[in-house]
């Protein structure tokens, strides 16, 4: 009896190595030229859960990936944090999982020569992604400063054509992140910076920063495969805040970056870098988007509920919303629960 259960385990354990191991699950992921975006080649790279496949498309276009993912083309976007109350309102089948990294320096107003201050900006084209977060850092800073936030034109461009249209003398300022802002301060002699998310007003709002975005068919349809996405984020941001020198060289590849253009806005040690960006690791994160009852590492008490009001608020002003609606609209906050252990 022994030696015919000894065959029969034998056997299993042949047929068992026999069988194939299940494909891993593809996972469709975009993201824009920027390195507060990279950490996705570093999770594939590394290949750090091994049970997603990620298929990594660059578009520089945030509303093309947020089309693509309303098509059923993508499952997930990496892109600046304040399109969820947007896409809560016109129903795009989106939402809205997770706060990444806050910029603590890396964004800046830059004005063009011969232009001092915001009066002097009146009726003159400003340069920004329209519907981007860039177009509310403008429209507050000109508040700020004296200005109605339409008495500029708002030229919709992405950060390379900014560039150009600073350098070329199209636009009298714009809204720029690094590496393009130091582009176009290496290029442009006389232009000045006038603001950069270093300051504490822009600290002490958060709103200038990146975020994660799924689609609702994935959520509702790969609810698994979603958390496993979101965990293989946040350990690729675990890696590279122990092995930043080589995380660095991944993304500087994946986006066909200098490796210093990546160092200029993440840093080289894996701490956050004043005059670039925080990156939150999955416990800043949880703490931000209110998954942790912790105080959130910055921005306002509430986290992600004061960053959702402060940008539904502008866009109202805008004309790109007619309301306002709460977090819970647009916000979904399983993957993260999953990832944090919650």
């Amino acid at each position: 009896m022994r030696k015919a259960l000894l065959r029969l385990l034998c056997a299993a354990l042949l047929i068992g190595l026999a069988l194939p191991l299940a494909a891993a699950e593809k996972v469709r992921v975009s993201l824009f030229s920027w390195p507060g975006y990279g950490f996705w080649f570093i999770a594939k790279e590394k290949n750090l859960v091994p049970e997603v496949e990620l298929d990594i498309q660059i578009i520089e276009d945030p509303y093309q990936s947020f089309g693509a993912m309303a098509a059923g083309q993508l499952d997930i976007t990496s892109s600046t944090v304040e399109y969820g109350p947007i896409a809560a309102e016109k129903k795009v089948p989106i939402k809205f999982v997770t706060y990444t990294n806050p910029s603590i320096g890396t964004d800046k107003i830059i004005l063009a020569p011969g232009i001092k201050q915001a009066a002097d900006l009146k009726g003159k084209k400003v340069a920004v992604m329209e519907g981007g977060l860039t177009q509310i850092y403008m429209g507050i800073w000109l508040e700020n400063n004296g200005l109605k936030f339409n008495d500029v034109e708002y030229i919709n461009v992405i950060m390379d054509d900014a560039v150009g249209a600073m350098v070329s003398g199209q636009v009298a300022a714009g809204e720029l992140w690094e590496p393009f802002g130091s582009k176009v301060l290496e290029n442009l002699a006389g232009a000045t910076v006038v603001t950069t998310s270093a300051e504490p007003y822009w600290k002490k709002t958060a709103l200038l920063g990146d975020g994660m975005y799924m689609a609702e068919q994935f959520l509702k349809d790969k609810p698994a495969q979603a958390a496993l996405a979101m965990k293989a984020y946040f350990a690729a941001v675990k890696f590279w805040k122990e092995n930043p020198a080589e995380g660095n060289a991944i993304i500087a590849e994946g986006l066909k970056f200098p490796v210093a253009d990546v160092e200029l806005v993440i840093g080289k040690d894996g701490k956050p870098l004043d005059g670039g960006i925080w990156v939150f690791d999955l416990d800043e994160a949880a703490r931000f988007m209110r998954v942790k009852t912790e105080a959130p590492p910055i921005g306002g008490a509430n986290g992600i509920e004061d960053h959702w009001k402060l940008t539904n608020e502008w866009w109202v002003k805008f004309g790109l919303m007619q309301e306002t609606l709460p977090p819970a609209a647009g916000i979904e906050l399983a993957p993260l629960k999953s990832a944090a252990g919650g």
